[in-house]
């Protein structure tokens, strides 16, 4: 780190250093501390229905493997043979027949990572094999918590639980849950995956960042009001426009839209209102949700529709549409957004339809939306590092700021942002203490 920095000098509450992005000893730090001890998405279980169905990806630099076992219990397990070290699968999705079996010497696990066969089994005997960490087979990745189909793991355990780490956040995945009438969704579609050249959390301030639409994504909504001209009144805006044209919003919209800034790095953005608040229900669909839900919840679920709910560090949700962004980070400056459309059971196809349509207008890499952003933050990654300013600066309404938490705040408040820091620091610290810096 540049001029000797210690990781507890990089966060000062209204500024963050410039190592945090530059930094390849830095991010090291993040997988060794804070990726391990923070709540990860690993999938959803619609991904693995069936007994033996499983996904592979990797969680703080880790290879793991999502299984579900005959029981319909879910494990994550390092995809590490306790041999050799062979990856026990290497497909990124499939079924085992009833163990797992490494490809290079045969070893077999159960479901539940336990080691159940070695080839010559004899020429074990009278070893110490039996006390050594190889018998014990597939190492599981810290805990698994599900809720809603939602499946997340922690490898370091700060004694709370998954329900007190997310806190607000549970009633998040309960209400896009809920926009299913019979309350279950699955992932459908495919994932459009994109790899970045940019720290990321680069990515994840601009999930929290309500301002640079107006001037980033200025060129996409020309376009798209050159295209859709001026029609006859009475046109029906077809849901291309609907989607695109919002973020022509000036910097009133977006102040009024409102955040809620959630204790560890969690946090809503669009709590009064959202480039989304425009989309409409389909049909009988309100009465389904009514029938399902009841008159309340149904209203509840209809009205969630806030911009952004980012768990923290490397999930963020739209309830309109169901879509999911997934941050998977490579090294510090490279980094795979994974985007993903949730299709809730008992709903009309049209809403799958709409997920989709926004993942490939605002999230493909070849969208004239996702194309500002990307092309802005690698230059941003590439230029941090010149200049002797070696600040970032967040201080807009940090004047503002206050220690107590949760907090509702202004759209444009970058308190979202410290807050996301605050959080990082915690995580980072050596001994789970707070490092200098304050709460958004």
């Amino acid at each position: 780190m540049s001029g000797g920095l210690a990781t507890t000098d990089l966060v000062r509450g209204d500024q963050v250093h410039r190592d945090l992005y530059l930094s390849a000893e830095v991010f090291a730090l993040e997988r060794a501390r804070l990726f391990r001890r923070a709540w990860l998405f690993v999938g959803h279980d619609s991904q693995i229905p069936r007994a033996g169905d499983f996904i592979t990806c990797e969680l703080a630099g880790e290879p793991v493997l999502m299984l579900r076992r005959e029981d319909a219990s879910i494990v994550v397990l390092h995809n590490r043979c306790a041999h050799k070290g062979a990856p026990v699968v290497s497909a990124p999705a499939g079924q085992i027949a009833r163990v797992l079996r490494c490809p290079y010497h045969g070893w077999t696990y159960s479901s539940d990572g336990r080691l159940s066969g070695t080839p010559l089994r004899e020429g074990y005997e009278g070893t110490a094999f039996a006390e050594s960490a190889a018998a014990r087979g597939l190492t599981h990745w810290g805990e698994v918590a599900v809720h809603r189909g939602f499946v997340f793991a922690r490898a370091e355990s700060d004694g709370n639980g998954f329900q007190h780490s997310m806190g607000e956040l549970m009633n998040a995945l309960d209400l896009i849950a809920d926009r299913s009438p019979v309350g279950r969704l699955r992932l459908a579609g495919g994932v459009l995956r994109t790899e970045i050249r940019a720290n990321w959390k680069i990515y994840l301030e601009n999930i929290n960042d309500s301002v640079h639409p107006v001037t980033t994504h200025a060129s996409a909504t020309l376009s798209a009001r050159a295209v859709w001209g001026s029609p006859p009144e009475g046109t029906e805006t077809p849901l291309s426009m609907r989607q695109l044209l919002p973020f022509g919003s000036g910097y009133t919209f977006f102040e009024k839209m409102g955040g809620r800034v959630l204790p560890g790095g969690h946090s809503v953005l669009g709590t009064h209102q959202s480039l989304h608040t425009s989309y409409s229900a389909l049909g009988d669909y309100g009465a389904a949700l009514r029938q399902a839900h009841g008159e309340a919840r149904a209203q509840s679920v209809l009205a969630f529709s806030p911009q952004n709910v980012v768990f923290y560090p490397t999930m963020a949700l739209k309830g309109v549409p169901q879509v999911m962004r997934v941050l998977r980070p490579l090294a510090h400056n490279r980094t795979v957004i994974e985007a993903w459309a949730f299709q809730p059971e008992g709903a009309p196809e049209a809403l799958l339809e709409s997920a989709l349509l926004y993942n490939r207008q605002v999230f493909s890499p070849l969208s004239l939306v996702a194309h500002d952003d990307l092309h802005l933050f690698e230059r941003i990654q590439n230029h941090l590092a010149a200049g002797p300013n070696p600040w970032v600066s967040l201080h807009r309404e940090a004047r503002a700021a206050g220690d107590s938490l949760p907090r509702d705040v202004g759209g444009v408040d970058e308190a979202l942002l410290r807050n996301q820091y605050a959080a990082w620091a915690q995580l980072m610290s050596d001994h789970g203490a707070d490092i200098p810096g304050r709460a958004a």
